[in-house]
């Protein structure tokens, strides 16, 4: 067997207990799942998964605009008794199993 080395970094709690409790629900401890990264690193020669910025990066300030102008205009439509919201879904699946 090859000679082990300690490898040691800083993470955040939070994040750490979450990966672990995913990691043991599949079975594995952090340490294996470490390892299974570091070895997919060495069989990709890189990062195993992809590493890029996504194209279109909204903003919190612009998500917030959007999601105010969504509610204003929401103000302004009438509202919908419980039979109309029901006959628009039955309609929709209506439509749906047409397809």
């Amino acid at each position: 067997m090859a000679e082990q080395v300690l490898i040691q970094f800083r993470a955040d709690k939070e994040l750490k207990q979450e990966v672990t409790k995913i990691y043991e629900s599949l079975g594995i401890d952090l340490p294996t799942a470490l390892r299974m990264f570091m070895n997919k690193s060495k069989m990709v020669k890189g990062i195993p998964f992809d590493v890029r910025l996504p194209e279109n990066t909204v903003t919190r300030e612009a998500a917030i605009k959007a999601f105010e102008d969504l509610r204003a205009q929401a103000a302004d439509l009438p509202e919908m008794t419980m039979d109309e919201i029901n006959a628009e879904i039955s309609a929709a699946r209506a439509e749906r199993k047409k397809q």
